[in-house]
């Protein structure tokens, strides 16, 4: 299994726990990508700790990632956050609940035997 690491461009974050003025700001941020056997994920972690709420939006910006099989990634990249307004946020909410029970399959057919 090889691992890559990519140095990319970054920029240096809001100091950590301060917010960002406005509602879009660019940050650095680092991509975890696995694309193996046992385990195919891709991870975004914001520099400086920066807390994203419902409704926001995080933008990764570059060239699609391309990790071929049985390798990892580590990625360094630049993202444009998108905070959500209080309407936005109030309704991501709202609907978020409602949209986990699509994820749910339910089914009151017989058994059928093969």
């Amino acid at each position: 299994m090889q691992n890559h690491v990519d140095p990319g461009p970054a920029a240096a974050g809001p100091p950590m726990g301060a917010l960002p003025e406005g509602r879009r700001f660019e940050v650095g941020c680092t991509i975890f990508v696995s694309h193996t056997f046992e385990s195919l994920h891709a991870h975004v972690e914001l520099d400086g700790n920066i807390p994203i709420y419902p409704g926001d939006e995080v933008i990764v910006q570059g060239a699609p990632v391309r990790v071929p099989y049985g390798e990892t990634a580590e990625i360094r990249r630049m993202a444009t956050v998108v905070r959500a307004s209080p309407l936005e946020r109030l309704w991501t909410r709202a609907t978020g609940r409602l949209e986990v029970m699509e994820l749910l399959e339910f089914s009151f057919s017989e058994r059928t035997r093969l």
